[in-house]
This record gives C-alpha cells, sequence and structure tokens, in this order.
C-alpha cells in the first residue's frame, strides 16, 4: 500500500506549525504499514470519554480504527451481566437489549464484527471495591470468549476523580476513598488482581496516565483555593488550568437560575486527549509521542506532555 500521500500530508502539517510559529510536535515518522483495529467497548461513560478522540488520533497515525460500543452510562459490571441474563432468558426482552439506543444486545454486538479487543470495566464507584466485580465480570468475560474466541479481552482500568471531588472528604475515611491518592491505589490493585484472576490480556492503564498527569509538578491540576464556591456569581468560574477532569461548570435546570456543579468523574478536554493516546498505544503497539493530532485550540506544548505521560503509562504498566 502506497502511503506517501500521509507522509506528504505530515510534513504539511510540520511546515504550517513552523509558518505559525507553533513548537512543532516531536517527530513523527509516516508508517510503512497500516493497520485496522476493531474493538468493542462493554463499559460506560468512562469507555466512550477514552474513545472521543481516538479515531483521530489514530487517522493521524495512518492507522483505521473501527469500533464497536455496549456502554450505558453509570453501567456496573452487575449491570451489564443482567441486561445479557434477561436475553439469554428471553431473547425478545426489552431489557436484554439496551444497547445501541435499546435495539442490541450484547451477543448481536459480539456478532456485528471480527473484533480484535473487547474491554471491560467496573462502574467507577465501586472500582476500589474488588469484591463488587465477582461474579459478574467472571460471566461477562467467559460470554465474550465463547461469542469472539479470537478477541483478546482488556481491563479497562479506569482513573481516580479530580482531588477536589466531593468524594474525597474526611467523613469518608473507611467508608470509601477519601483521598484521590486513596482512590487510585485501591482501583488500580483490583483491576489488575481482576486480569490476573480471569487471565485476561492485558490492561489498558487509562488510570495510571491519569494520575502521572494530574500529579504533575508543572502540568498537574491545582484547585483555585482563592475561588468562593459557596458564593460564586454566574458566570465566575474557579480557575481549572490543566484540570483532566469536566470540574465546575453553571447549569440551568428547567431553564431555573444557574447553579454551580462539580463533576470530578468525566474526563475534560484535556483528559480525554490522554485518555486517546493510551488507548492508542495499547491498541496498535504504536508510539504516540509526535502525533500530529491535537483538538482545536488545545496547547501544542501540553500535548507533547500528555503524549509523553501515555507513553510513560503504557511502557511501565
Amino acid at each position: 500500500m502506497n502511503h506517501r500521500p500521509h507522509h506528504h500530508t505530515q510534513s504539511l502539517l510540520l511546515g504550517l506549525r513552523l509558518l505559525l510559529g507553533l513548537p512543532p510536535l516531536l517527530a513523527f515518522t509516516a508508517h510503512l504499514e497500516s493497520k485496522t483495529v476493531r474493538v468493542l467497548t462493554v463499559g460506560n461513560s468512562f469507555a466512550d470519554n477514552s474513545l472521543t478522540y481516538l479515531p483521530a488520533i489514530s487517522e493521524a497515525a495512518g492507522h483505521k480504527l473501527v469500533v464497536g460500543k455496549a456502554n450505558l452510562g453509570g453501567c456496573s459490571f452487575e449491570r451489564h451481566w443482567n441486561h445479557l441474563a434477561a436475553y439469554l432468558k428471553n431473547p425478545e426482552s426489552k431489557d436484554g437489549s439496551p444497547y445501541s439506543g435499546g435495539k442490541s444486545s450484547l451477543k448481536d454486538l459480539l456478532a456485528k464484527d471480527q473484533w480484535d479487543f473487547v474491554t471491560i470495566q467496573q462502574v467507577s464507584w465501586r472500582s476500589h471495591d474488588l469484591a463488587t466485580y465477582y461474579p459478574f465480570a467472571r460471566d461477562l468475560k467467559n460470554y465474550i470468549e465463547q461469542q469472539a474466541p479470537n478477541a483478546r479481552i482488556l481491563a479497562h482500568q479506569i482513573w481516580a476523580y479530580r482531588v477536589d471531588d466531593p468524594r474525597f472528604v474526611p467523613e469518608n475515611e473507611g467508608k470509601e476513598p477519601h483521598t484521590q491518592q486513596l482512590m487510585y491505589t485501591q482501583v488500580r490493585q483490583a483491576y489488575h488482581t481482576l486480569a490476573k484472576e480471569l487471565g485476561l490480556d492485558g490492561i489498558i492503564p487509562s488510570g495510571d496516565a491519569m494520575f502521572l498527569a494530574d500529579t504533575d509538578l508543572k502540568w498537574g491540576y491545582k484547585p483555585d483555593t482563592a475561588f468562593d464556591i459557596e458564593n460564586g456569581t454566574y458566570p465566575a468560574l474557579p480557575g481549572q488550568g490543566h484540570s483532566l477532569h469536566a470540574g465546575w461548570s453553571w447549569r440551568k435546570k428547567d431553564g431555573g437560575t444557574p447553579t454551580l456543579n462539580m463533576d470530578g468523574h468525566h474526563a475534560s478536554t484535556a483528559g480525554k486527549y490522554l485518555l486517546g493516546c493510551v488507548w492508542f498505544e495499547v491498541l496498535f503497539g504504536d508510539d504516540v509521542t509526535g502525533n500530529p493530532y491535537i483538538p482545536r485550540g488545545f496547547d501544542p506544548c501540553y500535548a507533547q506532555f500528555l503524549q509523553a505521560t501515555a507513553h510513560k503509562a503504557v511502557a511501565n504498566p
């Protein structure tokens, strides 16, 4: 396959960056052989976050990505299994086909393509507790193996919440993770234990990359302690530079008065980009550093840092 057009595009992108006075991204070599990777995610919004920029990152590297989604907001291993159990009991059951807007069962999606990878994950707020994974994760893994025997099954290690998330308060000590560090440590241990006990084919270290970037001395997020959250006035927001999580925003409910809301769980643009870089390296076995794709309006230097962080997380499991 001739990839000269792709190489020419890379040269044009580099020239354009230099012309605009932007620092060039790390050296990026056009690939001699493109790859097509097919991945099905069995997860929730955290998988959706991870997939946001992955197609564009893959395309920029000269590869093709085919994505299938069995994702439901806030969905746990238990809920995914319960939907599958409902389908196996009665294929006509609406509860058995909740995916694709209520049109597909997990069996349908597994049969839709010759998947190279299938990812599984626990819901974030239960991810620290390995006991909540069983028996559902094992049952799902066994079913996936039966329906897609050639697919590699990966555990998607989700990330800890933002350091100023409401979960992280002293009152929660002993009940659930009460610091970001503790949540990261417990979640990481749970996923690695799961992968070992079930004999999974690997781990996508999203949580490792997010924690590395979040705690970096230069690029890590630091809460704005000068902003008065209790008495904030619309539309003012606290500083949230380099936040990998969605964070504070103003929302109107039913057209009413705006209220200040915190989402310390889901990924921001920066977080989604970092996650896409991690997934790219795992799925394609390729180095993301120097990839020319960055989201519109994104700081190129920050993009370089996030690419390097993703590479570090994948290289040091």
